[in-house]
């Protein structure tokens, strides 16, 4: 009788190694992945700490300010001044276009309560008369023209300092970065929505109140079928 020795058992010896090699493998694995940044760790979250460092220079009141609306192809630029609180900064700030639009409304409604807020508006004429950027750049500074206290440093988002009447400092990409500009892109940014909003009602049949006049299949359809209409903002 043939014997066959070791035909049922479990596994070979080669089987328990690569089973070993497998493991080490997959550990292996794990820890590169541990190691790795995630996702929510890779966003940057606007803080204080330009504002902070300046007042511990003795430099306040400081503003942040920022504009909602230089891409659209209707519609007004809107441009916010924020001077936040030290002792009374809404949580939760950030770049607006980060935030829900439910989420814009609440910490616009805490901004307003806690925060000296101030708003500009440059009208399409003057966009037209004097072009996008030179336009944005005169309602920024209609903006903290228009604060209640005359701040001595401004932070404005963006490459181009403003005539502020102050110092002024421009800061790429300041809204997901300093805590005064981001609490500005939220009020300009629910301050433009809710206008455009009513221009919408004003003018049914251009979805205003839907994509607020940015360069959509939905708003050039809309002209091809109504054909341009005069705003008044």
């Amino acid at each position: 009788m043939l014997i066959m020795a070791g035909m049922n058992r479990p596994a070979s010896g080669r089987t328990q190694i690569d089973g070993k090699q497998t493991a080490k493998r997959d550990a292996a694995r794990k820890e590169a992945a541990a190691r790795l940044p995630l996702g929510d760790e890779e966003i940057t979250r606007p803080t204080f700490r330009r504002e902070r460092a300046a007042l511990k220079r003795g430099v306040w009141p400081i503003a942040g300010c920022d504009e909602a609306g230089r891409g659209p192809l209707a519609g007004p630029v809107v441009a916010a001044a924020v001077i936040l609180d030290p002792d009374n900064i809404p949580r939760g700030l950030d770049d607006s276009k980060r935030l829900t639009p439910e989420r814009r409304a609440v910490l616009y409604e805490r901004i307003c309560a806690r925060a000296q807020v101030a708003v500009a508006l440059a009208p399409p004429a003057r966009i037209d008369r004097d072009n996008i950027l030179r336009a944005s750049l005169w309602a920024l500074a209609r903006a903290v023209a228009a604060l209640p206290v005359k701040p001595a440093l401004v932070f404005v988002d963006g490459r181009d300092r403003i005539d502020s009447g102050c110092d002024c400092q421009a800061v790429i990409g300041g809204d997901g970065l300093v805590a005064s500009i981001a609490a500005a892109s939220i009020v300009a940014k629910v301050t433009r929505d809710r206008l455009m909003a009513c221009l919408g009602a004003a003018h049914p049949g251009y979805g205003f109140e839907r994509h607020m006049g940015y360069s959509v299949p939905e708003h050039f359809a809309a002209l091809d079928r109504l054909g341009p209409t005069i705003l008044p903002l």
